[in-house]
C-alpha cells in the first residue's frame, strides 16, 4: 500500500495522502510532548510525503493547533491539507486550576461546548489565530454528542457558509461514533466524516449503517483512532487502552484471537491496524497521532508491509472479520 497515494474528498477539489497525521498526541494525549518533540513530528511527516493533518482546539486546549500551524506555515500553503474542528471554544483560565482528563498539562484554558453558529465562527477565528494560517481546508463539528439539534440549527448553517464563501472547501463532523455521523448524512449535505474507533481491525460498527450510506452519498470517511487508543498498537497485555479506557476481557480476548492470525503470517498487528481501513472505498485517509519523528516513520512503513491474501481470509474464517468488510488487495 502507497501511504503518499492521493484520493480526492468527496465532491470538493481536495486530495489528501492515504497516511494523514491526527494532531491530538501533540496536545499532549495522555503524557506531556515537548515543543521540539511535537514540532520534530510534524516535519517527519512533511518529509514522509504525508500532506493531510488534523488538529482541533481541545487537543492540548490549543496547543496543537499552535504546535502544528508552527510547522506547517513554512511550508507552501498549497501543497498541504489541514483539518480543524469547531464545536467548543477556549475561556481563559488560571494555569494552576485547569485540568484535563485526557491531555497532560494543558494551555490555560478551559474547552466550553458552543455548537452555536456564533460560537462556531468564534471558533473558527481563533483557531487561525492559533494556526497562524489565513485558511484550513476542511472544518468539522467536533463530538456532538449531546448537542445533535443545537450542531444541527446551528453549527451547520455556519458551516455551510464557509464553504458557500469558498473560505473552507470540505464540512463534516468528527465523533467517536457512526450512529449519528449516519444522521448528519441523511440530514445535511456534508462532504467528509472523521470516524474515530468505529471502523477499525476489531470495531466494525461503523460498518453497519455509516460506512456504506456515506459511499453511496459520496461523503468521504477520514479514519481516526486505527489504533483504539492502544489496543491495536501494543496488543493484549495488561492495562492496555480500548476507546480510552481500560480495556473490558471480551476486547482482550479478540485482541489475543487476531494476535495469533498475525503470528501465523507473520503479519505486524499494527500494520494490519493500519491498512485494513483504508480498503473500503469510502475511506481516504487513516490518520494516527505520533508523538515523535520515529512514531511517523513507523506508521508509514507499517502502510508498506506486503500483507498475505490469506491473513484476511484466515480473519475472516474465524469471525474476526464481517465478510461484507472490504480487506486490502
Amino acid at each position: 500500500m502507497n501511504p503518499t497515494e492521493k484520493v480526492k474528498v468527496g465532491r470538493t477539489d481536495l486530495f489528501v495522502t492515504r497516511m494523514g497525521m491526527g494532531g491530538a498526541v501533540l496536545g499532549g494525549l495522555y503524557h506531556e510532548v515537548s515543543d521540539e518533540a511535537a514540532e520534530e513530528t510534524v516535519e517527519a511527516a512533511w518529509a514522509c510525503g504525508v500532506n493531510f493533518f488534523d488538529t482541533a482546539p481541545l487537543y492540548g486546549h490549543g496547543r496543537s493547533e499552535e504546535r502544528m500551524g508552527k510547522v506547517l506555515r513554512t511550508h507552501p500553503r498549497d501543497t498541504f491539507v489541514l483539518s480543524t474542528k469547531v464545536g467548543r471554544v477556549l475561556v481563559p483560565a488560571d494555569a494552576s486550576t485547569v485540568e484535563s482528563v485526557f491531555f497532560e498539562k494543558p494551555a490555560p484554558f478551559e474547552p466550553v461546548f458552543d455548537f452555536s453558529y456564533d460560537g462556531v465562527m468564534r471558533s473558527f477565528e481563533e483557531s487561525l489565530r492559533r494556526l497562524k494560517l489565513d485558511r484550513v481546508d476542511i472544518l468539522l463539528i467536533h463530538d456532538p454528542d449531546d448537542h445533535y439539534q443545537e450542531a444541527l440549527l446551528g453549527a451547520y448553517p455556519a458551516l455551510h457558509k464557509l464553504r458557500s464563501q469558498g473560505v473552507v472547501k470540505a464540512i463534516g463532523a468528527g465523533m467517536n461514533q457512526a450512529e449519528m455521523l449516519a444522521r448528519f448524512a441523511r440530514e445535511g449535505d456534508f462532504d467528509c466524516f472523521l470516524l474515530a474507533g468505529r471502523y477499525t481491525l476489531i470495531d466494525h460498527s461503523g460498518l453497519r449503517e455509516l460506512v456504506p450510506l456515506c459511499q453511496q452519498k459520496n461523503i468521504s470517511i477520514i479514519i481516526g483512532g486505527p489504533y483504539n487508543s492502544g489496543i491495536l498498537a501494543g496488543g493484549a497485555v495488561s492495562g492496555t487502552k480500548f476507546n480510552y479506557e481500560d480495556a473490558a476481557p471480551e476486547i482482550v480476548d479478540r485482541v489475543t484471537r487476531v494476535e495469533e492470525v498475525c503470528r501465523r503470517h507473520s503479519v505486524p498487528l499494527k500494520a494490519a491496524a493500519l491498512q485494513f481501513p483504508l480498503a473500503h472505498p469510502a475511506v481516504v485517509s487513516v490518520i494516527p497521532g505520533a508523538r515523535s519523528a520515529p512514531e511517523i516513520e513507523e506508521n508509514f512503513a507499517l502502510l508498506t508491509v506486503s500483507i498475505p491474501r490469506d491473513f484476511w481470509q484466515d480473519l475472516r474464517a474465524e469471525g474476526l472479520l464481517p465478510g461484507e468488510a472490504p480487506v486490502p488487495a
